[in-house]
């Protein structure tokens, strides 16, 4: 017996299967790692702001911290671990400011392509010239850094020496799209320039002001603009502010005065404000890093708010 079936049911059937094809084949493209976006994490969003200036749609970036966070103290959590484990590039500022926690992401990601001397790993503060590396060591002068101040973002210069490091990796890691980030850093590079000859333009009245800083982390940011550090609300590094250093500070500068107190977003304000009450001189809050104010939402905002704050308030 011949068994016949409606005509319009074969095309239904021969339908459905076209669209099962295109269907596992978008799927199957999709898969293909090179349709896929470069995962960079960044240890500060100074760094996952640059990876996206370079990378632009090749790469999908995250920053382990954020500008309201002390990069010194971050807890190791599972999804800061799961994202550590996807990885396929890691950057960081390394001169152990991430001692306290970024060999516990490492271990426990167990992601080896993104491990130090590694192509998926960069240490920025590596490709710059570091200040205050210690002459000796020793726990009793707080939070020391062997290898250097590594709060390093705050000079420009630093940025485009990190930028012309990142864009190698970046071809290394991923070579299919080298021209692309060539091509990305160009554009960068140029116009990165032109803002840092602006910023330092601005900034010439700033030569030789005093400030006090909360903690050691404005150093290359005044030696970049020429600028004085007068103390330091910290009686060491890392150790909170006292009421009798503050008040050790506060006659200091009754006998050589400074212009403005600093501290970064992250920072506790009530010890600024204390010495800005005291000494009358104004408490500047700076974003320190991207996101750290609503106006530093990349890196050119970071130094357009900076300078833009320092400026009201040596005025």
């Amino acid at each position: 017996m011949k068994i016949s079936f409606p005509t319009s049911l074969c095309r239904s059937r021969a339908g459905g299967n076209r669209a099962s094809f295109v269907i596992g084949a978008a799927l199957l493209l999709a898969a293909l790692p090179g349709h896929a976006a470069l995962n960079v994490l960044a240890c500060e969003p100074e760094w996952a702001a640059l990876a996206q200036e370079l990378g632009g749609d090749k790469v999908k970036t995250s920053s382990a911290t954020t500008a309201l966070q002390d990069p010194h103290r971050v807890e190791a959590r599972p999804s800061l671990i799961a994202r550590t484990r996807n990885a396929d590039l890691l950057i960081c500022t390394g001169l152990e400011l991430e001692v306290g926690w970024l060999p516990i992401l490492l271990q426990q990601s167990g992601n080896a392509k993104i491990a130090p001397g590694q192509p998926g790993y960069l240490e920025a503060g590596t490709l710059v010239q570091r200040l205050e590396i210690p002459t000796r060591l020793d726990r009793s002068d707080g939070d020391v850094h062997p290898g250097g101040n590594p709060h390093i973002q705050g000079d420009p210069h630093n940025v485009a020496r990190v930028a012309e490091a990142l864009v190698k990796r970046l071809a290394e890691v991923d070579p299919g799209n080298a021209a692309f980030y060539q091509s990305r850093y160009k554009d960068f590079s140029a116009r990165w320039t032109a803002a840092t000859a602006k910023w330092e333009q601005q900034a010439a009245p700033l030569k030789g002001v005093a400030v006090v800083v909360h903690h050691k982390n404005m150093s290359y940011m005044l030696n970049w603009l020429n600028m004085r550090e007068a103390g330091a609300l910290e009686p060491k590094p890392g150790i909170e502010p006292s009421a009798a250093h503050l008040a050790e500070l506060l006659a200091q500068l009754q006998r050589q005065p400074a212009k403005m107190v600093l501290r970064a977003a992250y920072q506790d304000d009530r010890a600024s404000e204390w010495l800005s009450e005291h000494a009358k001189i104004p408490a500047v809050m700076l974003p320190f890093t991207v996101g750290g104010s609503d106006r530093a939402k990349d890196l050119f905002g970071l130094f357009d708010d900076t300078i833009a704050r320092l400026l009201g308030a040596a005025k």
